[in-house]
């Protein structure tokens, strides 16, 4: 008998490591895997240079901070200045508490305290450009605003509702509600 229980108990052995070492299940969690959410770059302190074809600067931009915004394919900017040259050559700068630009169009926006520096084109004096909203496309060489402006050119204002600016065509157009004159 005891050789009977001692057989059993072997069996029995036998049996539950063969049970419990058998292939388990395991239970496999599926999760789907979408593209990785792309946070863009951002950088404090930052120099943004667009060149053009031969090579030289078409425009730069300075940002106390920048973001990029992969989703809306923009690039926010805090106190921008901006530099361009018109057709001219002449220098051209301007400045905002904010600004925005549209990745692959060249346009760049800026608002909050715009103000604008720069030779008009057909004249020889420096113009002073205020407004709250303006908007560069660095590409036609347009500089466009619908918000109310002021132009401060040799010590006499001029106030307008919108203003176009080409700069290739050196061509300035005031949209409505001027006041003020210049007389050469």
């Amino acid at each position: 008998m005891s050789r009977l229980f001692a057989l059993l108990a072997l069996a029995a052995l036998v049996v539950g490591v063969v049970v419990l070492s058998g292939t388990q299940r395991e239970t496999i969690a599926t999760t789907s895997v979408g593209p990785a959410h792309d946070p863009g770059y951002s950088a404090r302190q930052a120099s943004l240079v667009q060149t053009g074809a031969d090579g030289r600067p078409v425009y730069t931009l300075n940002a106390a901070e920048i973001q990029q915004q992969p989703d809306t394919g923009t690039v926010d900017m805090q106190q921008v200045r901006l530099g361009f040259r018109d057709a001219s050559g002449d220098q051209w700068n301007a400045r905002g508490d904010r600004g925005q630009l549209a990745q692959n169009s060249g346009i760049v926006s800026l608002s909050g305290n715009v103000h604008v520096s720069g030779v008009l084109p057909g004249t020889d004096q420096v113009a002073e450009i205020a407004t709250g909203h303006l908007a560069f496309d660095t590409k036609a060489q347009v500089v466009a605003t619908q918000d109310p402006v002021t132009i401060v050119m040799s010590g006499r204002q001029l106030n307008a509702q919108g203003l176009v600016a080409s700069l290739k065509e050196r061509h300035v157009q005031l949209e409505s509600a001027v006041h003020g004159s210049f007389v050469p």
